[in-house]
């Protein structure tokens, strides 16, 4: 056999023993976080935020009017093209 298949076996071999393993150690940053919250505890997160509501007007008001503004670069390109294909000599 080949020596390339064989190291494709061995560590075809060595993937199935580790996942077969029944102890698995945890992820440097999961070691990080579980020894920096063993003496301060992150508090409870919910799902989803409270939406703020100091700003919400704002953010709504500003989407209608990039809308606005596409759809009126949209028209505007449309009519200069309908424009130019009327002017066009045939």
């Amino acid at each position: 056999m080949p020596e390339h298949e064989q190291d494709g076996q061995e560590r075809e071999f060595d993937l199935r023993w580790a996942d077969s393993a029944e102890h698995k150690e945890p992820s440097a940053r999961a070691r990080m976080l579980a020894a920096r919250w063993k003496d301060n505890p992150p508090g409870p997160v919910p799902f989803r935020p409270e939406p703020d509501h100091r700003g919400s007007g704002r953010r709504s008001r500003s989407s209608w009017v990039s809308t606005v503004v596409v759809l009126g670069c949209v028209a505007a390109v449309i009519l200069l093209l309908g424009y130019i294909n009327f002017r066009a000599p045939y």
